[in-house]
């Protein structure tokens, strides 16, 4: 069975048909820049291009880097503008697609879904947590497989600031760390949600898994086992059609 994903981040909107037999995309995903601002309105025409370009008619899943509930309302919108709060991206997204089927789930419990249907947590059990690495940090909370919705990790403070600040990739790149450096201030992140959450594992997500062997190998003292995910970027939009497909 095919569904179509979409996972919206701060920086592109990116979809593709997914093949839910196999966990992977049955196409070649196609990317558009996420505009600035990344208002509903310009954020609903990015999504229409990219699902347009396949011509697709059935049902969408869509990710967002905030709190989603009940598979429409957001809640917060952190990376992107303010006037998402509130929206319902159901109906939002629906018009824009011309009646197509819509559900939003949180771009991270996306992630997460796919990489422990599919990926890096397939058949652990115990604790896990994948936290993607981006624009912003966000996380996904899983007990015994079971997923603890909306936790949004990359909040919690570390050195005085908000975690993804100091420790997502964007910060990386926008301070020009090295790896080395970057390293020792996720190794600093992991210590303090293995401190709150104890888990047996953490998956690293998000485009910097890629390359994960720049940086994983430099982490120290976390006594969790640490792993990229297998599914790398293309996890949220996995996720976001088996999302869509379990409320078909």
């Amino acid at each position: 069975m095919q569904i179509f994903g979409v996972d919206i981040g701060g920086s592109g909107i990116k979809g593709a048909p997914v093949d839910l037999d196999k966990g992977d995309l049955a196409q070649e995903r196609c990317k558009v820049l996420t505009p600035q601002p990344a208002t509903p309105d310009g954020v609903a025409e990015g999504v229409r291009q990219v699902v347009e370009h396949f011509g697709w008619k059935g049902p969408v899943g869509l990710t967002f880097p905030g709190v989603v509930t009940g598979g429409a309302t957001i809640r917060t919108a952190a990376n992107v503008d303010k006037s998402w709060v509130d929206t319902d991206a159901r109906v939002l997204f629906g018009e824009r697609l011309g009646g197509l089927p819509v559900t939003a789930v949180n771009d991270a419990d996306a992630a997460g879904v796919a990489e422990m249907h599919f990926g890096a947590g397939r058949d652990r059990r115990g604790t896990v947590v994948l936290l993607t690495f981006g624009t912003g940090i966000g996380s996904a909370v899983f007990t015994d497989g079971r997923l603890v919705a909306n936790t949004e990790l990359g909040h919690l403070e570390l050195d005085g600031h908000e975690a993804e600040k100091r420790a997502s990739s964007k910060a990386k790149d926008d301070h020009e760390l090295t790896w080395e450096q970057w390293a020792r201030r996720v190794q600093k992140y992991l210590a303090h949600v293995e401190m709150l959450f104890s888990p047996e594992l953490f998956i690293i997500g998000g485009g910097v898994s890629r390359k994960a062997h720049k940086f994983l190998p430099l982490i120290e003292g976390v006594r969790a086992e640490i792993v990229p995910a297998q599914l790398q970027n293309n996890a949220g939009i996995v996720g976001a059609a088996m999302r869509a497909a379990e409320l078909r």
